[in-house]
């Protein structure tokens, strides 16, 4: 404790900070700037199509009071129904048994047991991760709830809040499913779908306060530091270079990319853009001095990792989940942040700096790789424009076969973009219900934001939200769910997303 209150780092660092701000703020450039925003969002605010935008659409103002709702909510809790049932029938017994009551309280706590799941995962090697461990965690932890809901009332599934487009999107996953090209195959992925979904509804129904969402976070946070701190040595003592996953003449000089606990240095970027937003919401709403310090101590290892993986782009979409981040708590810091980043590029070192470079480069072997993907998918989506393949990489490359190969003789394993891939995998319908079910989740999370009164609320908000736009803007170059690790905490973004939305708004419940 006594090193961080003493931390002259920290201290000289916020300093540097606040005077910077305040010099933004008061300077000629900053009041330009300030001008031009007012006059941006005027304009927009009057606009016609951003009040289109920005109305609850008649669809999810009807969602909650729906019968579709009612019925879903009732499906969803029909083991908690059970339980308490069961609990009702036998209660002398059950509240003698030490065994229920250790079950019950570890129900309680499943805030905990998903936070301390994500942990475990992150830092799992991946020579010794099996994706039914995921399965598993995601069961159990949802077992307990049950079981903890059984002498509590209060607790239940909830599902009202992720508004209609999450049951057309798992209506349109289990039609995929049923039509794939080879069920058998699709059966695995699908049970990836299972955990996400059970993931994103346990960190919404477990959180009751604040203090448990972030103890959930900083437990994510903490695993993929102890990621990122391997990350690290590995770049001090050198990892091979895969000549698949860098072209060595466009990238002359550049060494060996980490990847940490995972099977790819993408893989491992995309985890880092996702979660180091939420470490800075944790930094900014901590109450102690020791709850800053270690927050900012874990974003070194985590900004060096994602350098040393050397993902373009994860790159980016850091920068904006970055850049939205700021948008959101203060718009004006957006061009410090800005001219700060130019101003930095030269202290870059030169390989990530070349690296840099070579964004856009078609000479680059994996920018013309991507090309061929795309081209490629062109027959193969004229013909499953409309029903899918069916879910999985596994069904996706077995239709492949039947198409003309790539310049290299390979076939595609997938289409290296997310929005592409969902719509191959589950056809039209599928797809538009995806895409509708990202904006409301964005909207719903951007409205509540401006409505909360919670200052640590709002910032892990900004952040989810800015992670969110990242790992998306990411998914246009990256088919980001390739690796399951990544999709389920891409899912538990969503579930902070909606559990700060359902934290702003239980006051006003509570008032009502």
């Amino acid at each position: 404790m006594s090193i961080a209150e003493n931390s002259i780092l920290l201290r000289f660092l916020l300093g540097i900070w606040q005077i910077l701000a305040g010099a933004w703020g008061e300077s000629a450039v900053g009041r330009v700037f300030a001008r031009i925003g007012r006059a941006i969002c005027r304009w927009v605010q009057g606009s016609a199509l951003c009040q289109f935008v920005w109305r609850e659409g008649t669809l999810p103002k009807s969602w909650r009071e729906s019968v579709s709702c009612s019925l879903f909510t009732l499906i969803l809790n029909l083991p908690c129904t059970l339980v308490r049932w069961i609990y009702r029938v036998g209660k002398g017994v059950w509240d003698g048994s030490l065994v229920f009551r250790a079950l019950s309280a570890m129900g309680g706590a499943s805030f905990f047991l998903m936070g301390l799941f994500l942990l475990v995962m992150l830092i799992a090697p991946h020579q010794i991760w099996n994706n039914a461990y995921g399965l598993l965690g995601a069961v159990g932890v949802t077992a307990l709830f049950v079981v903890g809901s059984a002498s509590r009332p209060k607790h239940h599934l909830e599902s009202a809040i992720f508004g209609p487009y999450m049951l057309f999107y798992l209506m349109c996953i289990g039609c995929a499913l049923v039509a794939s090209l080879s069920t058998r195959l699709s059966m695995r992925f699908f049970s990836f779908h299972v955990i996400s979904f059970l993931i994103v509804v346990l960190v919404v129904s477990s959180v009751k306060r604040y203090e448990q969402l972030r103890l959930m976070v900083a437990l994510a946070v903490a695993g993929i530091t102890v990621a990122a701190l391997y990350g690290c040595y590995q770049g001090y003592v050198g990892v091979e270079i895969v000549a698949s996953q860098q072209d060595m003449t466009v990238n002359y000089g550049m060494p060996g990319r980490v990847y940490s606990f995972f099977d790819n240095p993408n893989n491992f970027a995309e985890l880092l853009a996702m979660l180091i937003p939420l470490d800075l919401a944790i930094l900014l709403s901590a109450k102690t001095v020791r709850g800053r310090f270690w927050s900012f101590v874990a974003l070194f290892p985590c900004v060096a990792a994602i350098g040393l993986t050397y993902g373009r782009a994860s790159w980016i979409g850091l920068a904006l989940a970055i850049c939205v981040f700021i948008a959101l708590e203060n718009w004006r810091l957006v061009p410090v942040m800005l001219v700060a980043g130019l101003c930095l590029i030269p202290f870059l070192p030169e390989t990530i700096y070349n690296r840099i470079l070579t964004i856009g480069n078609l000479k680059d072997s994996s920018t013309r790789y991507r090309l061929a993907i795309y081209d490629a998918s062109v027959d193969l989506m004229r013909d499953y424009w409309y029903k899918g393949v069916g879910l999985g990489t596994d069904v996706m490359k077995q239709a492949f076969h039947a198409y003309p190969a790539m310049y290299d003789g390979s076939f595609p394993i997938h289409l290296h973009n997310n929005y592409l891939q969902m719509w191959g995998e589950t056809g039209i319908w599928g797809f538009l219900s995806y895409l509708a079910m990202l904006a409301y989740t964005l909207k719903t999370g951007v409205k509540q934001y401006y409505q909360t009164m919670d200052k640590r609320v709002r910032h892990m908000l900004a952040a989810a939200l800015g992670a969110f736009c990242g790992i998306l803007v990411i998914g246009l170059a990256e088919y980001t769910w390739f690796y399951p690790r990544n999709m389920f905490i891409y899912w538990f973004l969503v579930g902070v997303i909606m559990a700060c939305v359902k934290l702003s708004r239980m006051p006003r419940r509570e008032e009502n």
